[in-house]
């Protein structure tokens, strides 16, 4: 049995998107109890203001928590909040790509790419690569991608027009949300294969069905999750951070890497989605990625 509950990892130098509520927020807190030193990467100050005090008010919180602007959907903001984070840490231990959005209503990035696909993947992939340097220097290290089994509803993937905006309603965004959770797990198996042999690991994880401000954008949705939350349909935000706490503290996963772990009962007896056994597509679409945020 691991011992990672109890783990210190006082000094250790955490990278952190998507804290300021929900899934991000409860991994955070519980890495700021093991005295982690936390920076959070996010749009908005005062949130990220606000959780820096609470997580610094609890038991064990010895490191030094700070916050860095940065908005997944703006890649020259992507960018810079990554030159920001390299100035001042030259060795990064576990970088944990958190952040994601489900928007029921079309829209585009400040780069004109598709929304979901922007935010969910090529933001996250820009940031990834632009602070590898720092995950070598801090080797053994580890990345953690928050996906989502919902990338079982992707309806296909189009390297050529993997950022192309779109027309769709909320029902029409299911599947356009399910794409982009899908290239977060191609990119842990390609990353993982790209990275094989440095000591740095990537691992993808479902949450599973959990209230969060995820659906945000519609204050319906929102109440309903609420409400449902207080049955076993579905997971409070620090029942859905348990498998990512785990990605970033369990000695027994050092060396795995390129693995997608599910946190919904059932699910893992699912055959494997065949996009994710594709590895020509998985490279594929890291060279597309490259070429989308000009890498």
């Amino acid at each position: 049995m691991s011992s990672y509950p109890e783990r210190s990892i006082a000094g250790k130098q955490i990278v952190i998107t998507g804290a300021t509520n929900g899934i991000g927020k409860e991994i955070a807190r519980a890495l700021a109890r093991r005295g982690a030193d936390i920076t959070i990467l996010a749009r908005n100050e005062t949130k990220a203001a606000q959780v820096i005090r609470e997580l610094s008010d609890q038991d064990g919180a010895t490191g030094t928590l700070a916050y860095v602007r940065g908005d997944l959907a703006d890649l020259t903001s992507v960018r810079a909040a990554a030159a920001e984070i390299s100035a001042c840490h030259p060795k990064i231990d576990t970088l944990i790509n958190n952040a994601g959005i489900h928007a029921f209503a079309a829209d585009r990035t400040a780069d004109g790419y598709e929304l979901m696909m922007g935010t969910n993947h090529l933001g996250p992939f820009l940031l990834t690569n632009l602070l590898l340097a720092q995950m070598h220097s801090a080797a053994p290290s580890r990345i953690v991608v928050t996906a989502s089994e919902a990338h079982r509803g992707a309806l296909g993937v189009d390297v050529d027009r993997l950022s192309d905006p779109l027309t769709h309603g909320t029902v029409g965004s299911v599947p356009v949300y399910a794409r982009s959770k899908l290239m977060n797990i191609l990119f842990t198996q390609e990353l993982a294969k790209r990275l094989a042999g440095t000591q740095v690991t990537v691992n993808a994880f479902c949450p599973g069905a959990v209230s969060s401000g995820l659906v945000r954008d519609s204050r319906l949705l929102t109440a309903a999750a609420r409400t449902a939350s207080a049955s076993p349909l579905i997971r409070r935000p620090d029942q859905g951070a348990r498998m990512g706490i785990r990605l970033v503290l369990d000695a027994d996963l050092a060396d795995t890497t390129g693995r997608f772990f599910t946190s919904t009962p059932g699910l893992r007896f699912l055959p494997t989605v065949r996009a994710r056994t594709n590895t020509a597509l998985q490279q594929q679409v890291w060279d597309r990625s490259a070429e989308l945020v000009g890498l």
